[in-house]
């Protein structure tokens, strides 16, 4: 993997079975968190998983781009207010994740290689912890709108200087050869009513794999849009960015007490 390139078990910047059903779950301040798994974890418990009949969709199961914002490995349902925000590998000039905007919150987007048969989403839930605890946060599993969710808590200040919390949500989902993460948040990481139209938009992504062979966690490749008055790239990054922080930009800080 180029220099500088993230993998799955990162955390963005912009602060990373059997099926079954489970209703909506949004993170909310007064949730019971449990502290993050030590630095040489278990093999992680299998996380629940939920049918993907209703999206995230594979392309073969989802072919048409009408209504929909194509960036190569991911295709965006378009929608009333959604910005795009292009993140851009300094050395190598390639966009290596989307963060979607709408009414106040984000969701960041990566789609990797899988292999064939095993998810990579119970393995990367707990190396996540791992990297959240070293920070002095917490996190807890639970189940959501797309299975097994991480929601993360790390310590931060208020913009008066209070003490408080980052939140975020990381939301991941095992395709056929391809796994997909989202970060979520803002006011969408805490409130059920602000994270359903995100939870939307991470439904409608349509996951354009490709036919030729990737490692395992190789990042597929994204590409500014045909048309991209809808997409503005963000300044690149610096080479080999620390997206070991899920919780630097974006998400929402709540105080404590």
């Amino acid at each position: 993997m180029p220099e500088g390139a993230t993998t799955p078990t990162d955390a963005p910047e912009p602060a990373t079975a059997a099926d079954g059903t489970a209703a909506p779950v949004a993170a909310d301040d007064d949730a019971e968190l449990t502290p993050a798994a030590p630095s040489t974890p278990a093999a992680p418990a299998p996380g629940v998983v939920v049918s993907r009949d209703n999206g995230p969709f594979d392309v073969s199961e989802h072919d048409s781009d009408a209504g929909y914002i194509d960036l190569g490995a991911l295709r965006i349902g378009a929608a009333e207010g959604l910005q795009l925000r292009l993140e851009v590998e300094e050395k190598t000039k390639r966009v290596i994740a989307v963060t979607l905007d709408l009414n106040g919150s984000n969701l960041q987007l990566q789609a990797f290689a899988a292999p064939r048969t095993d998810g990579l989403w119970d393995e990367i839930r707990a190396q996540i912890g791992v990297s959240v605890g070293s920070q002095g946060g917490t996190v807890q599993d639970r189940v959501g709108t797309f299975g097994t969710e991480l929601v993360a808590k790390l310590p931060a200040k208020t913009a008066d200087g209070q003490p408080g919390f980052r939140v975020a949500r990381f939301l991941g989902v095992d395709g056929p050869r391809w796994f997909l993460r989202g970060v979520i948040g803002g006011p969408a990481a805490i409130n059920k009513e602000a994270a359903a139209p995100i939870e939307e938009l991470f439904r409608k992504v349509v996951v354009v794999r490709g036919d030729h062979p990737l490692p395992p966690r190789e990042l597929l490749q994204l590409r500014l849009p045909k048309e991209s008055a809808s997409a503005r790239p963000t300044e690149p990054v610096p080479p080999a960015p620390d997206l070991t922080d899920p919780l630097k930009r974006g998400p929402e800080i709540t105080h404590i007490g």
